[in-house]
């Protein structure tokens, strides 16, 4: 009986680990942050926390409207994209600069 218990005991906790793993964001496994100049709406869905489909394709048509990010913050002028959404990805973003001219 006490074997039952803990083959049952481990296995659940396996599951629960499992589980936990299936539910983590992408961003976590990256090594070097998403430009935002770049992504494709795919990628910012997987990289970005609370960001589906539809915001990702936001941030892609404000990109095209507007041309490229000059940083981060700009992101807030997105429909959808405020503050508090923004603070929680921004380590997981970046705006690389194309200046060769220095």
């Amino acid at each position: 009986m006490m074997n039952i218990k803990r083959i049952l005991r481990v296995c659940v906790s396996r599951s629960l680990l499992i589980a936990s793993l299936a539910f983590m964001p992408f961003s976590l496994f990256a090594a070097i942050p998403l430009d935002i100049n770049t992504a494709t709406a795919a990628q910012l869905a997987a990289v970005m926390s609370g960001v589906g489909a539809k915001k990702a394709e936001a941030i892609i048509a404000y990109r095209e409207a507007n041309g490229n990010f000059s940083s981060i913050d700009q992101l807030s002028q997105v429909k959808g994209i405020g503050n508090v959404l923004l603070e929680r990805n921004k380590d997981l973003l970046q705006v690389v600069n194309d200046d060769l001219e220095n």
